[in-house]
């Protein structure tokens, strides 16, 4: 069944679940398969987080808010697209811990394009920046998309080299605030000409925490990444650590032993990266998934549907046994199921309510811990 847009209360709904406290990504597609729609969602959210022992009430995102937040982007000229919509791109919307929404500025076709990841060094060599620049342009040349960060260096090379191909950058802010400064133009030349992504409310001033949200962006729109300079300890090796966990692959240039720069991305080579040195090679081994591109999930309305809440003493009792087997260890949710013996759908339903209460936290590999 062919992607479909949500209405315009619907995509306010789902702008109103994801904002609202102790909801994440996993939890609110949980929460949307649980409720059959984000209006009943909201509606349940008091109830279970109460049920999962919180004390005081749960702060549930005002309508005002996201009608707010729809306008204010509407002013930038940008706009929302929710997981599934035509818009959204489909690579990300296989990753395990999808934005359910974001907000995109420029050509939404370039979502639907195959799509490679740029990344590398802020602090880049001349030689690096040439390099990426024209990785980048080659890449377009053969009909790819090239996605970065819009990070100093390496990131700004990757962009400025497909400009005129097609470019999408994934922002840590708001789509309106520009980061780092001394890239205003650029900012602006991708929003009209390329595609501006972000999961972050307009305004929104980025911070250290929420690069490595940005970051799963890159690597989960693509179908490969490629880092050209990154030092031991870079984000760019974060970046491609969620690009393995996402089940992309993951491409390296070698460097120069003598340049810390090159010191992660040739780590990367020793632990299993493909070494590439030119567009051809990135190509050639992504050309399956070209011919076959990453397979979206259905979306989540078509699979959504409510179901009863079960019986209070019956959820009493799985909740003490569930309890029983979590700890501050991450555990697999599967491995809950199976030791307690328990439906699927309980589970998860006390999952919720713990993690809407504050008492849970998620991971990645479908793992649970308590806080």
């Amino acid at each position: 069944m062919p992607p479909r847009a949500l209405t315009d209360i619907e995509r306010r709904d789902w702008l109103r679940l994801i904002r609202s406290e102790n909801v994440g990504p996993i939890t609110f597609f949980h929460l949307l398969r649980r409720f059959g729609s984000a209006a009943a969602a909201l509606d349940a959210l008091p109830e279970l987080s109460r049920r999962g022992g919180r004390t005081r009430a749960l702060v549930v995102h005002p309508k005002s808010k996201a009608e707010d937040e729809i306008a204010a982007l509407s002013k930038f000229g940008a706009r929302l697209v929710a997981h599934g919509e035509p818009e959204y791109p489909p690579p990300l919307a296989a990753i395990e811990d999808a934005p359910p929404v974001i907000a995109v500025k420029g050509h939404g076709h370039l979502a639907s394009r195959p799509t490679v990841a740029v990344v590398g060094a802020r602090n880049a060599s001349a030689n690096g920046v040439r390099f990426a620049r024209q990785l980048a342009a080659d890449l377009g040349a053969a009909g790819l998309v090239v996605i970065s960060g819009l990070a100093r260096g390496i990131d700004t090379a990757a962009h400025v080299g497909a400009l005129d191909s097609g470019t999408i950058a994934a922002l840590a802010g708001g789509i309106d605030i520009v980061y780092p400064p001394e890239n205003e133009t650029l900012h602006h030349e991708i929003g009209v000409r390329g595609l501006l992504l972000t999961e972050m409310p307009p305004g929104t001033v980025p911070t250290a925490m929420h690069f490595p949200r940005r970051n799963r962006l890159i690597s989960g729109a693509a179908l490969g990444l490629v880092v050209v300079e990154a030092a031991r300890r870079s984000g760019s090796l974060i970046t491609a650590r969620l690009a393995l966990e996402q089940g992309r692959e993951v491409f390296a240039v070698p460097g120069s032993p003598l340049d810390p720069r090159s010191q992660g991305a040739n780590q990367l080579i020793r632990s299993g990266a493909t070494l590439i040195e030119n567009a051809d090679e990135i190509v050639h081994a992504l050309k399956p998934l070209i011919d076959r591109p990453l397979g979206e999930p259905p979306s989540e309305w078509e699979k959504a549907t409510a179901t009863p809440l079960e019986d209070a003493v019956v959820m009493s009792a799985a909740r003490n046994l569930i309890l029983e087997k979590l700890s501050p260890t991450p555990t697999p949710v599967d491995e809950i199921i199976r030791q307690c013996q328990l439906s699927a759908a309980t589970v998860l339903t006390v999952l919720l309510e713990l993690e809407l209460a504050g008492r849970l936290s998620r991971h990645p590999g479908n793992q649970v811990s308590l806080q």
